[in-house]
């Protein structure tokens, strides 16, 4: 007989071990149980934002922004100014740059202190349970109600006829 592991992932909670207690009960052997926790992470301070972790906080969109239109001003004010209009519109770029970086800087600064928020990222356990084809539904149902983060069962064909 076919042989399947279960993989479901838990917080860091009680709800774990109700699920482990609901499982020995329904016959499951402690010796298919296998519980592995995730150590935390610790996370350090980076000014730069990521593709995959960001904070919602940005220091350059109104630098780049401000810096667009004041270049564009600089440049047609610059047709009547001794140094012309590239020059002028690269300094007026410059300027409207500054002052939105510097604006942006003030605003985070005010508005949280000069920290960003601490990600609080939870222990999780992985929850590994072997068991048999027919077992399968009964033990994805234990854990679902007993509030697992998600379950996976490789190999194991789901189908919807019952």
């Amino acid at each position: 007989m076919q042989v399947f592991q279960v993989f479901s992932l838990f917080g860091h909670s009680s709800s774990i071990e109700l699920a482990l207690s609901k499982l020995e009960q329904e016959g499951v052997e402690r010796s298919n149980l296998f519980v592995v926790p995730i150590d935390e992470t610790n996370e350090t301070f980076k000014v730069f934002d990521s593709l995959h972790d960001a904070d919602g906080l940005s220091f350059l969109d109104k630098a780049m922004a401000l810096a667009v239109a004041f270049g564009v001003v600089g440049t047609s004010i610059g047709f009547n100014l001794k140094w012309g209009p590239i020059i002028s519109g690269v300094i007026a770029a410059l300027v409207g740059f500054s002052i939105g970086f510097l604006w942006s800087m003030i605003v985070i600064k005010l508005k949280r202190n000069g920290s960003r928020p601490e990600k609080k990222i939870l222990p999780l356990v992985i929850l590994i349970v072997e068991c048999k084809k027919h077992e399968v539904r009964a033990i994805e149902f234990i854990l679902k109600e007993n509030n697992a983060l998600g379950i996976n069962t490789p190999g194991f064909k789901k189908d919807n006829s019952l």
